[in-house]
């Protein structure tokens, strides 16, 4: 074998190999968004029923935006939770859910079947979800009253999860 050749492999390897075993401390659904601590992008989408909804409107009252789909198998799982969580919150924080790349009938038949937790925003050409950087559903913003963003959860959110973030919000 050539020399040099090894040794120019593992000039190569030795930086991908260190990065990627320092990776494996860190929670696989944590990826830090550029977007935490920065004003959360505003739009202005309408839901399945023909309503509305402006995120700047929303100011005053903290909000969680969940990005969700009917082909998500967690959101499926989390839409249970949203739904108790947002009743719970009712009157103190807004929760919006935004289609991400889905069939608005499937949609419809999805809430019509398991209930609503909020307004199911229509995103027809992405443009939210980009200005938010999600990568897939489900992904869930925390914005504060301010309409600062003070958290990100990539996949599913836990119960305890939206509470310790949401409770320093109200």
């Amino acid at each position: 074998m050539n020399r040099r050749v090894l040794v120019v492999g593992l000039l190569v390897a030795s930086p991908l190999l260190a990065v990627l075993a320092v990776s494996f401390r860190y929670d696989p659904h944590f990826i830090r968004s550029p977007l935490l601590g920065k004003e959360a992008p505003n739009f202005r989408l309408v839901d399945i029923d023909g309503g509305t909804y402006e995120l700047a409107a929303l100011r005053g009252q903290p909000v969680v935006i969940n990005f969700w789909a009917t082909y998500c198998p967690p959101c499926i799982v989390e839409h249970p939770m949203l739904s108790q969580a947002a009743d719970h919150y009712r009157g103190q924080a807004h929760f919006l859910g935004v289609i991400y790349q889905d069939d608005e009938n499937l949609i419809r038949k999805f809430v019509d079947q398991r209930g609503r937790w909020g307004p199911s925003l229509i995103d027809p050409d992405g443009r939210a979800a980009i200005a938010y950087g999600v990568y897939g559903p489900p992904e869930t913003f925390f914005v504060d009253r301010d309409g600062k963003i003070v958290d990100k959860v990539i996949g599913e959110v836990t119960a305890s999860h939206l509470r310790a973030t949401l409770e320093p919000l109200l």
